[in-house]
């Protein structure tokens, strides 16, 4: 990805030292620029803060203290301090290079919709500025591309939920399956012992009626009709 160089923000007036040899904001801003320039970004760094000590509201020194800390790999800081100036800054094409710089570290970290409105409000303030017109469409592509590879896990996902949900409605299936067939068992045996009791209920009842009939042959007892006399 083609990124804009960093540009420093160099003070137009030159302001002289005081009688006492103090610097002022101005004196540190050049010295760290210089430093910056030589690519000592710690030393410029101290500057820079130097620079924001004498002049709190200074959108150079915040600009340029961000671009030191960049060059540190410290983007979070370097963000914060984009952050500053922005909101301080009036003039435009300085105000597009803050956020075409936002924009950047946006885009390197991911943040796609956060750095393509990045990218709009440098070009916002500076129209004709190809490169960041070039990162925009950059990051808009790689948003869509992301957007689309979210869908197609999102899908994946669906899918593989999908299968899930069936395979544990085939387990259930056969979980119940095999619990009808256990109860259709237990009641086809509760069924057989029942009636292997009746048979025996049936065979001891004849039995019985059996023995009540030979005891009252015994006794001279007629089962049916009159009752047989006596042989004299």
């Amino acid at each position: 990805m083609r990124r804009k160089g960093i540009i420093i923000l160099l003070g137009m007036a030159v302001v002289s030292v005081s009688a006492y040899g103090q610097k002022n904001e101005r004196d540190y801003l050049r010295s760290g620029n210089k430093l910056y320039k030589d690519s000592t970004f710690v030393k410029a760094e101290v500057d820079y803060r130097k620079a924001l000590e004498q002049e709190p509201k200074s959108a150079d020194a915040m600009y340029n203290l961000g671009n030191s800390l960049l060059m540190q790999q410290k983007a979070k800081e370097a963000m914060e301090q984009y952050e500053a100036a922005r909101h301080v800054e009036k003039d435009k094409a300085k105000l597009a290079q803050i956020y075409h710089n936002m924009g950047v570290i946006l885009q390197s970290s991911k943040q796609l919709p956060q750095c393509i409105e990045a990218y709009k409000e440098a070009l916002r303030n500076n129209p004709h500025d190809n490169e960041t017109r070039y990162n925009l469409a950059l990051a808009q592509k790689q948003l869509k591309d992301q957007e689309q590879q979210q869908n197609q896990n999102q899908q994946q996902e669906q899918k593989q939920d999908q299968k899930q949900d069936e395979k544990e409605q085939n387990k259930d299936q056969q979980d119940q399956q095999k619990k009808d067939q256990q109860q259709s068992n237990q009641q086809q045996q509760q069924q057989n012992q029942m009636s292997k009791e009746n048979a025996e209920q049936l065979l001891r009842a004849a039995m019985q009626d059996e023995k009540n009939v030979q005891d009252k042959v015994k006794k001279g007892v007629r089962v049916e009709g009159r009752k047989l006399e006596k042989d004299w």
